[in-house]
């Protein structure tokens, strides 16, 4: 039991590691775009979500 515990938790380390790994930091441009798409994303969120609240409160 102890044993299989052991491996598993191995096993995610070494996986974690390999990922770790292979990160790179993102450029300027590369960072610039996730935040603009991410800012989109949020923003479109949130309208959809006003604008349910909206038609909600119309129909109750």
């Amino acid at each position: 039991m102890v044993k299989k515990l052991f491996t598993t938790i191995k096993s995610f380390v070494v996986k974690c590691k390999r990922v770790w790994l292979s990160l790179k930091k993102p450029s300027k441009k590369e960072f610039e775009t996730i935040a603009k798409v991410s800012a989109i994303g949020i923003v479109l969120l949130g309208i959809i979500g006003f604008l349910v609240s909206i038609i909600m409160n119309f129909f109750i």
